[in-house]
């Protein structure tokens, strides 16, 4: 990606209860790339899960909320 570009940042604490998770952050990332502006995702989980999307401007991030 080339600058200039915004990013929005989800952090999630993991439960023990986790049933459904992998299938709503799959169903999340199909929805964002759907969206006109979305340039990319990156993510990482652990006890502590942080999602980071990329996107073309701050009206894409605004229409995508």
């Amino acid at each position: 990606m080339k600058p200039p570009y915004y990013s929005v940042i989800f952090t999630s604490i993991k439960t023990e209860n986790h049933e459904g998770y992998d299938k709503m952050a799959s169903k999340m990332f199909t929805l964002a790339q759907q969206q006109e502006g979305f340039l990319g995702v990156e993510s990482a989980r652990n006890e502590i899960g942080i999602t980071v999307s990329y996107w073309k401007n701050l009206q894409s991030i605004k229409n995508w909320k």
